[in-house]
C-alpha cells in the first residue's frame, strides 16, 4: 500500500513538472504573439493576454507550491493558508478573464456598428483590472478569517505555535470552497458564459441565413464567420476549462455533504492535474482554431529559435473593425443626363490653353 501510495506521489509529482515547463513556455507564447502581431491587439485578446500570465503564474508558482504541500510539509498555518489563497486568486481570475471575453464577443456581435465605440481599450483595461481585483477579493477572503483555524484548535489538532501539516483541506473551509466559492463565483459564471456563447450563435446563424444578406453582400458574410470561427475556438477553451475544474469541485462537495466517504488519493491527484493542465492547454488551443496566433508562433519559432530570417507578419485587419454598413437603398444609378453633363465638360476642359491648364494646375493642385 505505502508503495503504491509512493509510485502515484511520484508519477504525480513528474506530471505536475511537464505541466509546468509547458503552461511556462506555452503562455509566454500567447503574450509574445501579441506583442508582435498587431492584429491581435484588439479588445478580447487584452483578455487573453490576462488569461495568460494568470496561467503563467499558475506553472510558474503554484505547481511549485502543490508539489510541496504533497510531500506534506510541515509550515505555519497562515503560510499555508496563503499559499492555497494564491491558487483560488488564479483560478478566480481565469473565470472573470472568460467571463469577460465572452462579453466583448456578445458585444461583438450584439451591436457592430457601435462596439468600436462602446468597447474602447481604456474600457477593456478597466475591465482587465476590476476582474484582478474581483479575483483577490474572493480568493483572500479565507485569509480574513473563514479558515479552519479555530476548528483545528477545537479538535487539539494543532499546536500552541500554529504549525501543521500543510494541505489544502486542513487550512480552507469547505464551507468556504462549496456555498461561497463554488456556487457563488464558479458555476453562475460558466453557466452565464454558456448563455451568452448559446446566444451569440444564434445571433450569427440568425444572419448568416438571411437572404438579403447572402444573396447580395458578401461583406457581412464574412465578418460573421471570422466571428463564429472566433467564437468556436473560446468555446472550447471554456469548455475544456469547465471539464478540468468541476471534477475537483465535486469531490469538495462530496467532502463536505459526505465527510465519511472515501476519497482514494489517486482520484484526488487526478482532479489536481486537471486543473493545472488547464493553463497549459489554452495556447495548444490557440494555435491550431486562431490562425493570426498559428502565424505569429510561426515567425516566433523560426526566427528566435532556428535564427532564420522571417518576413514580417502579413497585417491583418483588426477585429475591431466595424461591421460595413450597407444601406442599398442609399445607392442610386447614375444619370445619362448627368453624364453627359461630365462628358462635355471634359470636352471643355481639354480645350483650354496650355497656359490655363497649368493656371488651374496652381490653383487646384491634385
Amino acid at each position: 500500500m505505502a508503495g503504491t501510495l509512493f509510485s502515484a506521489q511520484s508519477l504525480y509529482i513528474g506530471m505536475e513538472v511537464l505541466i509546468a515547463v509547458a503552461s511556462v513556455v506555452g503562455n509566454v507564447l500567447v503574450v509574445w504573439a501579441v506583442k508582435i502581431n498587431k492584429s491581435l491587439r484588439d479588445t478580447t485578446f487584452c483578455f487573453i493576454v490576462s488569461l495568460a500570465l494568470a496561467d503563467i503564474a499558475v506553472g510558474a508558482l503554484v505547481i511549485p507550491l502543490a508539489i510541496t504541500i504533497s510531500i506534506g510539509l510541515q509550515t505555519h498555518f497562515y503560510s499555508c493558508l496563503l499559499v492555497a489563497c494564491t491558487v483560488l486568486v488564479l483560478t478566480q481570475s481565469s473565470i472573470l478573464a472568460l467571463l469577460a471575453i465572452a462579453i466583448d464577443r456578445y458585444l461583438r456581435v450584439k451591436i457592430p456598428t457601435r462596439y468600436r465605440r462602446v468597447v474602447t481599450r481604456r474600457r477593456a483595461g478597466l475591465a482587465v483590472v476590476i476582474c484582478w481585483t474581483v479575483a483577490f477579493i474572493v480568493g483572500l477572503t479565507p485569509m480574513l478569517g473563514w479558515n479552519n483555524l479555530r476548528r483545528l484548535q477545537q479538535n487539539g489538532s494543532i499546536s500552541s505555535d500554529l504549525v501543521i501539516t500543510c494541505q489544502f483541506e486542513n487550512v480552507i473551509s469547505m464551507d468556504y470552497m462549496v456555498y461561497f466559492n463554488f456556487f457563488g463565483w464558479v458555476l453562475p459564471p460558466l453557466l452565464f458564459m454558456l448563455a451568452l456563447y448559446a446566444e451569440i450563435f444564434y445571433m450569427i446563424h440568425k444572419q448568416l441565413n438571411n437572404k438579403k444578406i447572402t444573396a447580395n453582400h458578401t461583406e457581412p458574410n464574412r465578418y460573421y464567420d471570422k466571428e463564429l470561427n472566433l467564437a468556436k475556438s473560446l468555446v472550447l477553451v471554456l469548455f475544456l476549462f469547465a471539464v478540468s475544474w468541476l471534477p475537483l469541485h465535486i469531490i469538495n462537495c462530496i467532502t463536505l455533504f459526505c465527510p465519511e466517504c472515501q476519497k482514494p488519493i489517486v482520484l484526488l491527484y487526478i482532479a489536481i492535474l486537471l486543473t493545472h493542465g488547464n493553463s497549459a492547454v489554452n495556447p495548444i488551443v490557440y494555435a491550431f482554431r486562431i490562425k493570426r496566433f498559428r502565424s505569429a508562433f510561426r515567425k516566433i519559432w523560426q526566427q528566435y529559435v532556428c535564427c532564420k530570417e522571417t518576413p514580417g507578419l502579413d497585417f491583418q485587419p483588426s477585429d475591431r473593425k466595424e461591421m460595413p454598413i450597407l444601406v442599398p437603398h442609399q445607392i442610386t444609378p447614375v444619370d445619362t443626363s448627368q453624364m453627359e453633363d461630365l462628358k462635355c465638360h471634359l470636352a471643355q476642359q481639354q480645350e483650354l490653353s496650355p497656359q490655363s491648364q497649368e493656371d488651374q494646375k496652381t490653383e487646384t493642385p491634385q
